[in-house]
């Protein structure tokens, strides 16, 4: 079995009075969802992870290596957050752009990455358009579209899609699902509804007061809630 993309090994974190404590796997390639109520520590564990919070212990291994002391830049990790962060006087090229040079020093090569990541969003032929001109989820495409530019294997998805509506945020989990499968990208996903997980989710898991409570296939997990915590998240009965 070839070892796991992302290994998260002992991880504690101190907020306030409460310490997290996180472990889990991922494989190359995979989609795992976190799930929880609001204030559980699923964006935490994705900000140790892209190492914009600093842990009090444990390993974080990607690739086989430990990045533990790397800057969130050097990790081979991108992260997509609800707020897209494009920059409102650059087009849609240059925000794309952005994620293989932040001086916008393109080759010719570059440019074509980036013409080809437009396509591959479908979004061909739109890149000279400001943000300003786009739709919500046209915003949000081309967010993704610099995420795939920066090469990184492991995509963390911090609720990108919440603001958008119900069919328009299933078109973007599609599209996030095709997109690994073409790639080879591992995404780990953070979302408060247990929809997005069964919708393309390959195992959630469930965070409770920082801690990750079960973790299991998806669908499993969802319709046989191993504790009462997760059937009472859910509205479900337990047992």
């Amino acid at each position: 079995m070839d070892a796991p993309l992302l290994e998260v090994q002992g991880l504690t974190f101190a907020y306030d009075d409460q310490v997290m404590h996180f472990d889990l796997a991922l494989s190359r390639g995979g989609i795992m969802a976190l799930i929880g109520a609001s204030g559980a520590g699923k964006t935490t564990l994705l900000s140790l992870i892209a190492g914009f919070d600093r842990p009090t212990g444990g390993r974080i291994v990607i690739d086989g290596k430990d990045v533990g002391d790397l800057a969130p830049d050097k990790r081979p990790v991108t992260m997509l957050f609800q707020e897209h962060n494009l920059f409102p006087h650059l087009s849609a090229a240059q925000n794309i752009g952005l994620g293989i040079h932040p001086g916008l020093r393109l080759t010719k090569a570059d440019r074509d990455k980036v013409e080809a990541a437009l396509a591959r969003v479908g979004m061909a032929g739109l890149g000279a358009r400001l943000p300003r001109q786009l739709s919500g989820g046209e915003r949000q495409r081309v967010a993704l579209a610099r995420s795939l530019v920066r090469d990184r294997p492991l995509l963390l998805l911090d609720e990108p899609f919440a603001a958008l509506g119900p069919s328009l945020k299933r078109d973007m989990l599609d599209l996030v699902d095709r997109l690994r499968r073409e790639t080879g990208t591992a995404v780990l996903m953070v979302s408060h509804d247990p929809a997005d997980a069964r919708r393309i989710a390959e195992t959630t898991a469930f965070i409770v007061a920082g801690r990750i409570v079960a973790i299991g296939p998806t669908a499993e997990l969802l319709d046989h809630p191993p504790s009462p915590e997760i059937a009472d998240y859910l509205g479900l009965a337990h047992g």
